[in-house]
């Protein structure tokens, strides 16, 4: 097995969080619930609202920035919790300190980025992480552990969606008016789109389980959401839905789809293979602990019954334990940039109208 060169054995892991906002909220409320583990700094650019998220959580130091983290703290790891934008470069920053780094989603902006992250990290020997949150359901870990088995034999079709309606709601509140919601909308600002914020989310939720993609053929589509398609220094051009038709290494087929335009969903992600032996369905609005399953003597009477699946442990909790042991784990930055690979290529298929190999 191939192990982390810089495991520590102290009896405390000590945790920076760079990025303030509301998803660095989460991290807190996840690293807490993993014993043995200490959140230590926070950083921000602004200065203010990392000395507020400090004070807020009990964390004992705040910085302005990552620079003064390195120079002045001591820590062990760092989840990296900023604009997309700013993943290779704070990433990179960190490994080269020799850090253990748990970075946020997409890993980064375009693939030879990731290339780059995963590269400093093999250099750096240490944990690498990102954070596919959706890999703490315990539903895809049982639905990866039967297709892995066998239990459904060979895959032939996939069908994956990743569905949200704050465009066409305010069911998260009004987006016209909240930064954090706008900056989604526009490219200047980072975003990839629904394809980069949710589309890794549900790209990764698919080939965790049924393999890496071969091929994709992806249609992008930005629709008019106000005058000009603009609000105050938010140009809204980046794509707010994604289809795509996609081949997998084993030579299944299937679709896989996003939108921010789905009325009647909060924050939904179904997926449904079938192979030669039986079908898996996950529908988070349904169960995020529980699957359904087709296989075996009900193969043949379409009948459908629910497996419940003992609780896995968090992304956070699987991040400190390899910290500790020195053993790999998943989701890993060679997985992030698999995904940001699968992102390109959509783009791309886009851009010239024709199915784009991965």
């Amino acid at each position: 097995m191939v192990t982390i060169s810089r495991k520590i054995r102290t009896p405390i892991v000590r945790v920076a969080i760079i990025g303030t906002g509301g998803m660095a909220h989460s991290h807190v409320r996840l690293f807490r619930a993993v014993p043995g583990c200490r959140l230590v700094a926070a950083v921000d650019v602004d200065r203010e609202r990392a000395r507020a998220f400090a004070k807020e959580h009990g964390i004992t130091r705040a910085f302005g920035s990552l620079d003064e983290l390195l120079n002045e703290a001591e820590f062990d790891a760092i989840a990296i919790v900023t604009p997309d934008a700013s993943h290779a470069r704070l990433t990179i920053q960190c490994l080269k300190a020799g850090k253990h780094v748990l970075c946020e989603k997409p890993l980064a902006i375009g693939y030879p980025d990731a290339r780059r992250m995963v590269a400093a990290a093999k250099k750096a020997g240490t944990v690498n992480m990102v954070n596919f949150s959706y890999r703490n359901w315990s539903a895809i870990q049982g639905v990866a552990a039967i297709v892995a088995a066998g239990k459904l034999g060979e895959i032939r079709h996939v069908e994956a969606s990743y569905l949200q309606s704050w465009l066409s709601s305010q069911v998260w509140g009004d987006w016209r008016t909240t930064p954090a919601w706008l900056w989604r909308l526009s490219q200047k600002h980072g975003s990839q789109g629904v394809l980069g914020d949710i589309g890794v989310h549900i790209f990764d939720f698919a080939t965790f389980p049924a393999g890496p993609l071969r091929t994709v053929q992806c249609r992008l589509k930005t629709f008019a959401k106000a005058p000009g398609n603009r609000v105050g220094i938010y140009d809204l051009d980046a794509n707010d839905s994604a289809v795509a038709s996609v081949e997998f290494a084993s030579g299944a087929i299937g679709t896989i789809h996003t939108t921010r335009w789905a009325c009647g969903h909060v924050n939904r992600l179904f997926l449904k293979i079938s192979g030669t032996l039986g079908g898996v369905e996950i529908d988070s609005e349904r169960s995020t602990d529980s699957y359904r399953i087709c296989s075996g003597a009900d193969l043949h009477k379409a009948h459908w019954r629910e497996v419940k699946v003992k609780p896995t442990p968090t992304n956070h909790a699987r991040f400190i334990r390899s910290i500790r042991t020195g053993n790999p784990v998943q989701p890993d930055f060679m997985q992030g940039a698999a995904i940001q690979k699968i992102v390109d290529a959509c783009f791309a298929s886009d851009s010239l109208g024709v199915a784009v190999r991965v």
